[in-house]
């Protein structure tokens, strides 16, 4: 880790909340709130969110299981599906399409064509799609940033 955490601070809560608290705690709210308030299925937002915790590396997001208020979480061979989801049977096409938005905003963005939209908007309304939208770039931005600054090998897992 590069950054110096006094003893007894936790990670997370020192750099975001203590070191730059204008800017940490406006990303700590968005964070939170692609949480809370989803509209999203469980499955294509684990989906997308494991894809882009594999993509940067955030050992804290691929440890990490999105719990609905209501106890539902993703089985455990779920990570398998997500290593697979191009041919697993186990995702639907919403969230087949979810990883493939998932990968394809993280490492090719430009290459989100004509024939992909079609296939988006066959599955997703327009809310849908731009919610998922800020929720990759969420994960995209805070998975890295943790990942970078060596946060992720340090984090505790909240319980729920």
């Amino acid at each position: 880790m590069i950054i110096d955490i006094p003893e007894g601070q936790e990670p997370i809560g020192y750099v975001w909340g203590d070191m730059v608290p204008e800017i940490g705690m406006a990303a700590a709210n968005f964070s939170l709130s692609v949480y809370s308030h989803t509209k999203l299925g469980l499955r294509e937002f684990e989906a997308a969110r494991l894809v882009i915790a594999k993509i940067n590396g955030c050992q804290f997001c691929l440890d990490w299981r999105t719990e609905r208020d209501d106890g539902e979480k993703v089985e455990e061979s779920f990570m398998e599906a997500v290593d697979e989801w191009r041919t697993t049977d186990a995702f639907d096409d919403r969230a087949r399409l979810a990883a493939e938005y998932a990968e394809r905003y993280a490492l090719d963005h430009h290459g989100l064509d004509d024939e992909f939209w079609e296939r988006m908007t066959a599955h997703y309304s327009q809310a849908e799609i731009v919610e998922l939208s800020m929720d990759i770039g969420s994960w995209l931005a805070f998975g890295r940033l943790n990942h970078v600054l060596g946060l992720d090998s340090v984090c505790v897992l909240p319980t729920h």
